[in-house]
Order: structure tokens, then sequence, then C-alpha cells
């Protein structure tokens, strides 16, 4: 019990002083995340990116990183973003970190950036956007009519929008693919918790995803692009230390097990 709660110790400090010290970890950006850079980088400032929260709460850590980065790479560009969330514990936290990135770069709510809110049965959603957006959210997040806002009133379906990106901690990104991409043509990108990325992969190869941004890694990958380290870049430090002193005590458990094997 004593040596459980060391380790417990011991791996606490070694983050904490990773997060605080915050030491540069080389970054080597697969292609991927650069699909996903390059396609927002060549966007024009009349295009718009939907930015889908298709998470939970438990997921924010790993994911949330990803949507920052994204969400920073649209508004330093100028590029304007519609948010909305197909998760409902997704819905406030997509809201809150569209309002902290869009503050940042100083864009407006109603032009520059619009969040619709939560809608159930993302099936029926996401075709129903496919014809017409303001049939299925007549509303913003705030209630207030989305034909008063001025970004909504050039923004009608998917033939206005440049790229989706779902931020997923699950499969939801799936149903992006075969109801936005296959039936409207939409791009549409996958945002994902790192556990998922095999599960997707096949879809990447196969032309139905543009790109895939998966886990801390693909979050660092992305602000390395950026050249703006931030939480991503912290993360994947603090987890690589983490994993650094876990097989330290691998070696040293096994070492240990057999020295004492050798003297009985």
């Amino acid at each position: 019990m004593r040596a459980r709660r060391v380790i417990f110790a011991a791996l606490a400090l070694v983050i904490i002083g990773v997060l605080i010290a915050r030491p540069k970890v080389p970054v080597t950006v697969t292609d991927p995340t650069r699909r996903v850079f390059d396609l927002i980088e060549q966007l024009d400032s009349n295009a718009v990116v939907m930015i889908s929260f298709d998470h939970e709460a438990s997921s924010l850590p790993e994911i949330g990183p990803i949507g920052a980065a994204i969400a920073d790479h649209c508004f330093r560009r100028g590029i304007p973003v519609v948010g909305l969330a197909l998760f409902s514990e997704g819905n406030a936290l997509g809201y809150e970190l569209l309002s902290q990135r869009a503050s940042r770069f100083h864009r407006n709510y109603g032009a520059d950036w619009v969040y619709l809110g939560f809608r159930p049965q993302y099936t029926a959603a996401i075709l129903g956007m496919g014809e017409k957006i303001e049939d299925v959210f007549s509303s913003d997040y705030h209630g207030d009519p989305i034909s008063s806002l001025p970004l909504m009133q050039r923004v009608h379906n998917y033939s206005d929008i440049a790229v989706v990106v779902s931020v997923a901690d699950g499969s939801m990104p799936t149903y992006w693919v075969e109801y936005a991409a296959n039936r409207y043509k939409e791009k549409v990108v996958a945002a994902l918790s790192a556990v998922m990325v095999t599960s997707f992969t096949p879809y990447l190869e196969s032309g139905q995803l543009a790109g895939i941004v998966s886990g801390l890694k693909g979050a660092a990958e992305y602000e390395s692009l950026l050249a703006a380290p931030a939480a991503g870049t912290r993360g994947m430090a603090a987890q690589s230390a983490a994993h650094l002193l876990v097989a330290i005590l691998v070696v040293w458990g096994n070492v240990d097990a057999w020295r004492k094997r050798r003297n009985s």
C-alpha cells in the first residue's frame, strides 16, 4: 500500500512539475493533421466553417484543445464559425470554448461567429441542415431568431459551409460522413479522442473524411503548425513525462523482482 502511494505521489509531482516548467517537446506533424490545417489555411475569408461539439464532458481535457486550435485557426484568418452540439453535454462546453476563442481574436457574435445550440435526433438534424438550417435551428443558443443574425442571413445549408468539423469522442463523425459528406458532398473533418482513430482511418483512406486530428498529440501538432503552443502542447509534455516515469517504474520493478528471485 505504501509503495502504491509513493508511485501515485511521484506521478502527480512529475505531471505538476512539467505543467509548471513547460519544457519544449519536439512535435512531428502527421499527414492527417496537416491535411486539416492545409484545408482551413486554403479557405478564403468568405468561407464558413461549422464546428459541432459531439462529445461528453469527460473527454474535454483530451479533445478540447483540438477544438480550440481549429477555432483559433479560423478566427485568426477571419473565417466565420457556426457552432452547434449534437450531444447535450457538449452544448454549453462548445459555447464556452468558442466564446473564449472569439474573444481572444476580437471576433463579434452574430457577424463573425454564431452558436446554434443543441438538437436531439442527430440523424434528422444533420439531414435537415442539408436542406435548410433554419428549419432545424430556428433560434440560436441565446434564443434569438437566427434570421436576425448577419452571418446566418448568408448561411442557409451545407452549400454555404466549406467544412464541417466534428469534435467527437465516439461514433458521431460516422453520421456526418453518411448524411453530410456522402449525400450533400460536404467536406467533413473528425477531431477525435485518440482511441477512436483506428475506427475512422478507413474513412480517411477512402476520402470520405477530409482529415483527422486525434488526441493530445493531434492538438500539439496543430498548435505547432499554428506556431502557438497551448493546452495540447502542455498536455502532451505532461503525458510523455508520465509515460516515461511509468516505463522506468516497470523496468525497476522487473529488475527488483529478478534480483529477489536470484537471491532466494
